[in-house]
């Protein structure tokens, strides 16, 4: 059984306790031994487990403990996330932005409808799911251009991804930017993304 480790805090306008809950059920299912913390200091035993989930948005880390991240995953632990959760974390952190592949910067129009459209079908992470709509923030990001884009949707002059994959050294790096609330962490295209992009990255 492989064991993940969900911290979660941060901004409360993002449910962070109840949306953390939410992926731990969604990895339970798929066969994960989850712990969940509300102290940046756990990730000090990065290297224990074999997926980190920061979920913390606007937040702050220790740097022992980002230290401490960076290196596990550098050495093939996983690193996966959702939202502000994973990419809008440590805003003062670069070392761990570039990590991620990303990071938030604006959702113009705050809650809205827009699209999600898969950019590669027979992917293994996108496999089975279609385009679908969601109402809620479309982030918009600064993007490292070597990540593997594997949703986006269309905003106001040019099209922004949605998910992506990367490595960083050993590590697997999986980011979906839905998430905003546990209405949206529920949706099924929502679980089935986090399923499968969780379960890939794991170490």
């Amino acid at each position: 059984m492989k064991k993940a480790l969900i911290v979660y805090g941060g901004w409360d306008g993002h449910f962070p306790k109840e949306t953390a809950e939410q992926m731990a059920s969604y990895l339970e299912e798929v066969h994960f031994q989850v712990q969940l913390s509300n102290s940046t200091t756990d990730f000090n035993d990065s290297a224990s487990y074999d997926l980190l989930i920061p979920h913390i948005s606007m937040g702050t880390i220790e740097k022992e403990s980002l230290a401490a991240l960076l290196e596990a995953v550098k050495n093939g632990v996983g690193l996966a996330g959702i939202h502000g959760g994973l990419g809008d974390s440590f805003r003062n952190e670069a070392e761990y932005q570039f990590m991620v592949g990303g990071q938030f910067v604006a959702h113009p129009g705050n809650i809205r409808p827009y699209t999600v459209d898969i950019v590669d079908g027979n992917h293994e992470l996108t496999k089975g799911l279609d385009a679908f709509d969601v109402t809620t923030e479309q982030y918009n990001m600064h993007v490292d251009p070597r990540v593997t884009v594997l949703a986006t949707t269309e905003v106001e002059g040019g099209t922004m991804p949605v998910a992506w994959t990367k490595m960083y050294g050993e590590g697997k790096v999986y980011y979906n930017a839905l998430g905003h609330s546990p209405d949206i962490v529920e949706l099924p295209q929502v679980k089935a993304m986090i399923q499968k992009g969780f379960s890939w990255a794991v170490k």
